[in-house]
């Protein structure tokens, strides 16, 4: 594993459920957006106010929340084993077909990390609005090693 980036603090829950469901060898995350300071960043609609590079990179901040939590569920980020799935929600207008472009942002991170191990199967959506205005927000199922 080659991680030489800073995490953010793993985010909280805005609702009533988990970040992370930690059930038999998988670990079932939650829709993430992310955030700084605790407020939301990268919000906006691609195609609209947002540019495919702007969302790729939004989608890699989103990936680095969700490695937070993921690093907050297990303690170690050493017991993933792989990531399994990962959907990226692209907040979008109707004419925007690059969801799967940025949805890249997230998943060339899980890669330069993770090797072959954070290739996931994967599914890019555009969607009309995303909780507090995210541009993305990721969800994704790891496989890890339950000692």
């Amino acid at each position: 594993m080659n991680l030489e980036l800073t995490l953010p603090p793993p985010a909280r829950a805005v609702g009533t459920y988990s970040m992370a469901v930690h059930a038999g060898g998988l670990v079932f995350l939650s829709g993430h957006g992310a955030f700084e300071d605790r407020r939301p960043i990268h919000t906006g609609r691609l195609g609209a106010s947002l540019t495919t590079e702007q969302g790729a990179r939004a989608a890699e901040a989103v990936m680095l929340g969700l490695l937070a939590t993921v690093q907050d569920e297990l303690g170690d980020l050493g017991r993933v084993e792989r990531f399994v799935k990962v959907v990226v929600f692209v907040s979008s207008t109707p004419a925007f077909t690059e969801q799967h472009l940025v949805a890249n942002g997230a998943t060339d991170l899980l890669v330069r990390v993770f090797g072959e191990r954070g290739r996931p199967a994967r599914s890019a959506v555009g969607v009309a609005a995303l909780p507090l205005g995210f541009a993305v927000e990721i969800e994704a199922i790891v496989q890890v090693d339950d000692l």
